[in-house]
C-alpha cells in the first residue's frame, strides 16, 4: 500500500482518488471545499496548490503525486513536484512542451508520466504497443466525450475546466502528412463520420498528437481529430472569429477585461454537467503498416457510457491514469525522466486489463 496524494478533486480527480483508495492510502487536495466534501472515506486538504511552497510542503511525505489540475496550472505544478524529487502521473493538458522538464526530472531521479488520460493517454499506449511489433505507416485517432442529452445550441458538456476546453478551439492543430508536420487552425477540415450505436458525429482538427510528433517521427502519417455532434463547430467558429476566445484585454466601461474570462463565465453554466446528466466517450483508432512482412490494419473502438454514478470521461481518463499510477508505485515502471504515455506500450496488457476490470472496454479488429 502506497501513500498517494491527488492534486485536484474535480470530476476526474475525484474519481481517481476514489479508485486509488481501494488499494492505497489517498489524500485529495483541492482549492474547493465543495469538491472535497463529495469524497467519502478519503483524507482531504483544502489548499491552493498553485503556490509553490504550499504544494511542496503538502507532497513531502507522499510516495506518489497524481496531477489533475486545470491545464493552465499543469506545467508549473509538474515542475514544482519534480523539483521536490517526487514521482508524478499527470492528466493536465497544458500548452507548454513537457520535454522542457526532462532534464530536471533526470537530475532529480523522478519518474514523470504526462498526458496520461484517454487521448492523449490510452491512445498513445496503444500506439506504443504496436510500434514495438510492426512498422506503422498511418495512425488516425478520432475521439470525443459527449452528453447523451443533446441541448441546443452547443450540445456539449465539459468535464474539464472551461478554459481548457476553449484552448482546444484556438490552439493551432498539428498533424503529420508524408513525414511533414502540417499546422492548421483548430476546428478545420470538418468531416461527418458514422459510428455504430451513436450515429453521425462531426470531426475536426485538434492538437492532440502532442508528444507523438516527437517520439514517433518515423511514422509518416499521423492525425488526431476531436468529435462533436454535427453543427457545434460552426457556433464555435463564430465565437472565435468574433474575439470571444481572445486573451487580449479590451476596455469595457473603464475596466480592462479578457474576453476569454467573460466567455468562460457565460459558457460554463451551459456546459456544466448537472446531477443526473449522463455522457459517453467514443474513440476510434486506425493503424496501418507492415507486420511480419504483411500489410495489416488494426482498428480499436471504444464506446463507454456513464455507469455506476460515474461519468464516462472521468472513467476513461481517470482509470488510465490510476492504472499507470499502480505500475509506478509497484515498481513495474521505473523510467527516469519525462515519459509520454507511448513509452508505456510494453504495459499495454496491464492497462487494458485494469480498464476492463472497471468496465472500460477497447474492442480491436485486425484485417
Amino acid at each position: 500500500m502506497a501513500n498517494i496524494i491527488v492534486l485536484g478533486a474535480g470530476l476526474v480527480g475525484g474519481v481517481m482518488a476514489t479508485d486509488l483508495s481501494k488499494n492505497h492510502e489517498v489524500t485529495s487536495v483541492d482549492i474547493s471545499q465543495k469538491n472535497l466534501d463529495k469524497l467519502a472515506g478519503i483524507n482531504t486538504i483544502c489548499a491552493d496548490v498553485s503556490d509553490t511552497s504550499t504544494l511542496q510542503n503538502l507532497i513531502k511525505d507522499f510516495d506518489l503525486v497524481v496531477g489533475a489540475v486545470p491545464g493552465f496550472m499543469g506545467y508549473k505544478m509538474m515542475k514544482d513536484v519534480i523539483e521536490s524529487g517526487k514521482n508524478i502521473i499527470d492528466i493536465s493538458f497544458y500548452p507548454e512542451d513537457p520535454f522542457g522538464l526532462d532534464e530536471l526530472a533526470k537530475e532529480k531521479g523522478v519518474v514523470a508520466v504526462m498526458d496520461c488520460g484517454v487521448a492523449p493517454g490510452m491512445g498513445n499506449i496503444i500506439f506504443g504497443h504496436h510500434n514495438s511489433q510492426m512498422q506503422i505507416t498511418d495512425y488516425e485517432c478520432l475521439v470525443g466525450g459527449l452528453p447523451e442529452k443533446r441541448e441546443w445550441p452547443y450540445e456539449y458538456q465539459a468535464v474539464f475546466s472551461p478554459i481548457d476546453v476553449i484552448e482546444e478551439y484556438i490552439r493551432p492543430a498539428r498533424y503529420v502528412q508524408n513525414s511533414h508536420i502540417i499546422t492548421k487552425e483548430a476546428l478545420s477540415d470538418t468531416e461527418l463520420i458514422e459510428f455504430d450505436e451513436i450515429g453521425t458525429l462531426e470531426s475536426w482538427n485538434s492538437d492532440g498528437l502532442r508528444s507523438l510528433i516527437k517520439t514517433m517521427d518515423h511514422v509518416p502519417n499521423m492525425i488526431e481529430k476531436t468529435l462533436r455532434y454535427p453543427g457545434c463547430v460552426e457556433y464555435l467558429k463564430v465565437l472565435r472569429e468574433s474575439g470571444f476566445f481572445s486573451y487580449d484585454e479590451v476596455e469595457v466601461n473603464g475596466n480592462m477585461i479578457r474576453p476569454i474570462d467573460v466567455t468562460s463565465k457565460l459558457l460554463f453554466p451551459k456546459w456544466e454537467m448537472k446531477e443526473g446528466d449522463k455522457d459517453f466517450t467514443v474513440m476510434r483508432i486506425i493503424m496501418k503498416g507492415t507486420e511480419n512482412g504483411e500489410e495489416v490494419t488494426y482498428q480499436y473502438n471504444l464506446l463507454d457510457r456513464f455507469q455506476d454514478g460515474t461519468i464516462s470521461m472521468a472513467r476513461t481518463t481517470g482509470f488510465t491514469c490510476t492504472a499507470v499510477a499502480n505500475l509506478v508505485v509497484n515498481g513495474d515502471y521505473k523510467r527516469i525522466g519525462i515519459s509520454p504515455p507511448e513509452y508505456l506500450g510494453e504495459h499495454f496488457n496491464f492497462v487494458k486489463n485494469y480498464l476492463e476490470e472497471r468496465g472500460v472496454n477497447y474492442k480491436v479488429k485486425k484485417s
